[in-house]
């Protein structure tokens, strides 16, 4: 459950399950984090390469608020301190991603996510931030930058490379998702797996029955 009366404390223990990813341009990002949050997903990330469209993500802030859930801004931290959310995830051709400390000095213990592909890149980021967004892991078509799939294997040398939180990402479905929670980490990053759906609302609650379902 996300904290929002005070400064946003970093609850690691919080940072577990499906974690929904909404890009601006896409299908409605309202829709599909309301689906999501309804169907019991409790981080979302906001995605807008654009550029942040202020009526959504302040609608956005709202609306996760009401499900006490946490609301991640892609790329832009400036724009995670600005709208009060809860946090940060930077890529590599982000603002921060190369010198977190600005970026940790300006947010505080909002959260911080760094993307990373490789044990190498995941023992750099050392503990300076939250958790790290590891992959792809699968093949995806909805980042054309993600790179060539690690796979299973990969995301598990990733992830015991590091003692933080790892959200895996990259063509993670509902057939594929208990072999992703069976690597142990702590997060699955979904994009098209609920917004392209026919019905988000269902497909959202069935990632997050299989998630748990998957628990050890």
């Amino acid at each position: 459950m996300a904290t929002h009366a005070t400064p946003h404390v970093t609850h690691a223990a919080l940072l577990r399950g499906i974690y929904a990813i909404v890009n601006e341009g896409g299908a409605d990002p309202l829709a599909i984090a309301g689906a999501s949050l309804r169907a019991g997903v409790r981080i979302v990330q906001y995605r807008a390469k654009g550029g942040v469209v202020v009526d959504t993500l302040r609608a956005l802030r709202r609306l996760t608020r009401q499900h006490e859930a946490f609301l991640i801004v892609n790329d832009d931290w400036r724009a995670a301190l600005a709208f009060d959310c809860d946090g940060v995830h930077l890529g590599p051709d982000d603002d921060g991603f190369a010198n977190v400390a600005p970026v940790r000095a300006a947010l505080g213990r909002r959260l911080i996510g760094l993307s990373c592909g490789t044990a190498d890149e995941a023992r750099a980021a050392g503990t300076s931030v939250d958790y790290l967004g590891v992959g792809c892991v699968f093949p995806t078509g909805s980042k054309d930058d993600a790179g060539a799939p690690i796979g299973i294997e990969g995301l598990l040398s990733v992830a015991r490379a590091t003692p933080l939180p790892v959200a895996a990402i990259g063509g993670i479905t509902a057939q594929n998702l208990s072999a992703v929670r069976d690597a142990g980490v702590a997060m699955a990053a979904v994009i098209s797996a609920i917004a392209g759906d026919a019905e988000p609302a269902a497909a959202a609650a069935a990632l997050v029955r299989i998630w748990n379902e998957s628990a050890p």
